[in-house]
């Protein structure tokens, strides 16, 4: 079985209607969004962060997963699939798919500011100052923040190396270490790119181009996909 390693971004969640950071309107304009996700803005004004996550988090659980989402389900029924994505939702795994790889964490998860082992489900809670860990210690969001490390990066490189087919759906590849794991896939792999507008990526081998929403794109190459031998 062909080993298929998708990289998702924001493009894909945006259909269900999960803005970006960037996009996440009037409440929250008066507020730098990298200060709303990083450490400085943690220190800052904490309670700020977490109200921003709160309201993020409401808009992840009304969200469904869309066609590109449920598609992607398909394709193992044929392929060996693993989705890597840089979006923190869980409209993958909603949607049906077994093998998901959260490069930059995930909102519907709390974790210890003292010990980033402990992680704890939210289900329907939102974290307010004062939840605390088991060892006493203020919970926070369980993403990657700005400027922080990408603990699972070398584990994401591992996999894309091994990919016999890599897909890129929804991102510009502008955000790194994401954006350079396409450089991890073999030579003779095909890679194709699912993008309202593709990316500066013409110097990679035996690539293909759909320059689609993600809805519209995954569908037509699952289609194509499941019809190879």
């Amino acid at each position: 079985m062909k080993k298929l390693v998708v990289l998702s971004g924001a493009g894909i969640s945006a259909e269900s209607g999960i803005q970006t950071y960037r996009d996440s309107g009037g409440l929250w304009k008066q507020y730098d969004f990298v200060e709303l996700a990083s450490p400085q803005g943690w220190a800052k004004h904490p309670d700020v962060v977490l109200d921003f996550y709160n309201v993020r988090r409401k808009i992840v659980r009304e969200a469904k997963p869309n066609d590109a989402h449920t598609f992607l389900l398909k394709l193992e029924e044929k392929y060996d699939v693993t989705i890597i994505t840089q979006n923190v939702d869980d409209l993958h795994e909603r949607a049906g798919s077994s093998n998901i790889l959260h490069l930059h964490g995930e909102i519907m998860k709390a974790k210890s500011t003292y010990d980033e082992s402990l992680v704890y489900e939210l289900g329907d809670k939102d974290i307010n100052m004062g939840d605390l860990c088991e060892k006493g210690y203020q919970l926070r969001p369980q993403v990657v923040w700005f400027g922080e490390m990408v603990p699972m990066i070398s584990e994401a490189s591992r996999i894309v190396a091994s990919a016999d087919i890599f897909i890129v759906i929804g991102t510009g590849l502008t955000v790194y270490p994401a954006a350079g794991l396409i450089r991890h896939v073999p030579d003779q792999s095909k890679k194709y790119i699912i993008d309202k507008s593709i990316p500066d990526v013409a110097s990679y081998p035996n690539l293909f181009l759909i320059e689609k929403p993600a809805t519209e794109g995954v569908r037509e190459l699952v289609a194509e996909l499941l019809k190879e031998k």
